[in-house]
């Protein structure tokens, strides 16, 4: 059993309400269940109920049972002597307010259909990843596709946050603000923390200042990544890139190897994946494209910005993984659709989003959304795990309401939040 089980139940009226009395015995009529409170203080407020002759508007408190009344001390809140009434599943003592007075209690326990309880425990208690997957084919298709919609618009608007929060520490930059979540992109999920950390260390105004050469981009990059240090392995290129760097690094006053070699992972990585290539071609992208943020505002076709993200990286970086050590007869492959495509949906559209939300265009998200719409789906674990259960993913707004959906709702067992859970434990269904 669980308080928000008991919301729930309280919120929607789902409990025999024939013969309704408090635990002493007054009858109670529900007016108003009031509205659900996601702030401190009481449960309910402005909750109408009518106990024996006498109609209360106040707040509804919600237990397990009646003890965490004392237990979470609100006998000794005056903010909680507002409490009209009191509801739990099972009184086990009765409760009294901060002033003394007798609290109201309304126990449910024996007031619920057991199909209900039994199909909640079912789902919360599911050792599956996806609690509710065995009886998604009998959630009603306008049901599922409307929670796919509130979660990939919670997400963008979650994602558009913290580009506003990024901008606001970057003083209204919006390219400082591009640039470092471009840098945090192309760490993908394994090295985005150190990349994020080389992009905040290396101002994009210096990157700028150096724009005309993309040997002085890889040498700012690299060097500071901690991959120009004598004791990595040289070349003519490499050394080359060692010399530009000291005395760009003396020039601009940077911290020397802002970060450790240990700090970057290689790990199980394919060594297309290796943060070398991908700190080369992000060189690449910065020397090729100036001003990235507007030339992304400019070309919101999906067509012109997947051109806009596929660079080629530097001659050397074309025939080497690593420093100093030559990868081989195989060329290293560019910049693929799919980094492209990641690109876009983790940088491009919450930037959209948050620009135009900041401008106040209504459209903001829905623009956000359009992108979304026009890319491939990512395919991962848990996009596979959705249609593995028969949920379509056609495009990475499906894939990424499906990631929200699995991430906020199913692993934290918010059936109750989730329009699809709730539509499983409505009482009025039968399996």
């Amino acid at each position: 059993m669980s308080e928000s089980f008991i919301h729930y139940l309280w919120q929607y009226q789902y409990f025999n309400k024939q013969e309704l009395y408090t635990t002493q015995g007054e009858a109670i009529q529900v007016i108003h269940p009031g509205y659900l409170n996601h702030h401190a203080g009481p449960d309910f407020q402005q909750a109408r109920v009518r106990i024996g002759p006498i109609d209360w508007v106040g707040a509804v408190e919600i237990h397990i049972h009646a003890s965490g009344w004392r237990s979470h001390r609100h006998d000794e809140d005056a903010a909680y002597n507002n409490v009209v009434l009191h509801v739990v599943w099972r009184e086990d003592k009765p409760v009294q307010r901060h002033d003394g007075t007798h609290l109201p209690t309304l126990e449910l326990g024996r007031r619920v259909e057991d199909d209900v309880v039994w199909r909640y425990r079912k789902l919360i208690n599911s050792q599956e990843p996806i609690p509710c997957a065995p009886a998604l084919p009998r959630v009603p298709s306008l049901t599922v596709l409307n929670m796919l919609d509130r979660t990939v618009v919670d997400r963008l608007e979650l994602k558009a946050k913290d580009v506003v929060q990024r901008l606001e520490r970057n003083n209204g930059d919006w390219d400082e603000t591009c640039y470092q979540l471009l840098a945090r992109n192309f760490g993908f999920k394994v090295n985005h923390e150190p990349f994020e950390q080389l992009a905040q260390g290396l101002p994009y105004k210096v990157i700028l200042k150096q724009s005309h050469s993309l040997e002085q981009i890889e040498a700012l990059l690299l060097g500071q990544a901690g991959f120009l240090t004598d004791r990595q392995p040289n070349d003519e290129y490499l050394a080359c890139l060692r010399r530009e760097y000291n005395v760009l690094a003396a020039k601009y006053s940077l911290a020397p190897r802002q970060l450790a070699r240990a700090q970057w992972r290689f790990l199980r990585l394919r060594p297309a994946n290796f943060p070398t290539v991908r700190i080369a071609q992000f060189a690449a992208l910065l020397f090729t494209h100036k001003h990235l943020f507007s030339q992304m505002l400019e070309r919101e076709d999906v067509r012109a910005l997947k051109k806009l993200f596929s660079v080629q990286q530097s001659v050397y970086w074309q025939h080497h993984y690593l420093p100093g050590k030559p990868a081989g007869d195989a060329p290293v492959p560019a910049v693929g659709l799919a980094s492209v495509e990641n690109i876009i949906i983790n940088t491009v559209a919450p930037l959209v989003a948050a620009y135009r939300r900041l401008h106040d265009e209504d459209d903001a998200v829905d623009r956000a959304m359009g992108l979304l719409q026009a890319v491939n789906p990512e395919e991962n674990h848990i996009v596979s795990r959705w249609t593995a259960v028969g949920m379509r993913c056609g495009s990475a707004f499906d894939s990424q309401a499906l990631l929200a959906l699995h991430n906020n709702f199913c692993l934290k067992r918010r059936c109750l939040d989730c329009n699809i859970g709730f539509s499983l434990l409505n009482p009025t269904r039968r399996e």
